[in-house]
């Protein structure tokens, strides 16, 4: 059976009229943020504290855009005649977003969690030699980084968790050791000296 001449135009019009009378979604971007699901990729953010410098991010890095400078100092032994140690210090952590594929592949490789994924996605420059962000910059992205979300309840308690409350509970015990045999060595010589007063008497 032939199309009836004038369908085509028909359904396009009556698309456009459905379309009339629903609500719009338009979000009023700039004025209004936008509700930017928790594992958004906007940029990377740095915990310098965790970094050690290993380069394994640099290295893996499919970009190759993340630049990091270091040096090392000398650490002295921890007690006496031990063996001084040394150890890498920080002096440039870049990332070149001009370049970067955000394939999050630095920060699953990062064996100590200094890298993480920032929902920011302010960041455009005028010029792109600007998108090249320093540490410093880094580091302030890593204060807007969502919280990881809660366990279930049945899980199993992270190794890390555990780890931390069985030393600090070690450290518990032996402080109220030390402290029970402290207040036992106050006690123990006024036990003694009560009999000597007596024999005097």
């Amino acid at each position: 059976m032939p199309p009836i001449p004038g369908s085509g135009l028909a359904k396009g019009l009556a698309v456009t009229l459905r379309t009339m009378t629903k609500k719009t979604v338009t979000e009023q971007y700039p004025d209004v943020q936008p509700e930017l699901p928790p594992r958004t990729r906007g940029v990377i953010g740095l915990f310098e504290e965790n970094c050690t410098v290993c380069m394994l991010c640099a290295r893996e890095c499919p970009d190759w855009c993340i630049y990091i400078d270091s040096h090392k100092e000398t650490v002295p032994a921890a007690a006496p005649g031990g063996r001084e140690r040394s150890r890498n210090v920080l002096d440039r952590f870049a990332i070149d977003f001009s370049l970067c594929m955000y394939c999050g592949i630095c920060i699953e490789v990062c064996p100590f969690d200094a890298l993480f994924w920032s929902p920011e996605f302010e960041y455009s420059e005028t010029d792109i030699r600007d998108l090249t962000h320093e540490r410093d910059k880094l580091r302030e992205w890593m204060w807007t980084v969502p919280a990881p979300p809660a366990l279930d309840p049945g899980a199993e308690e992270p190794k890390e968790l555990a780890a931390a409350r069985k030393t600090a509970d070690k450290l518990a015990a032996q402080r109220e050791a030390a402290e029970q045999e402290s207040a036992e060595r106050e006690a123990a010589p006024r036990d003694t000296a009560r009999p000597e007063q007596e024999g005097r008497e």
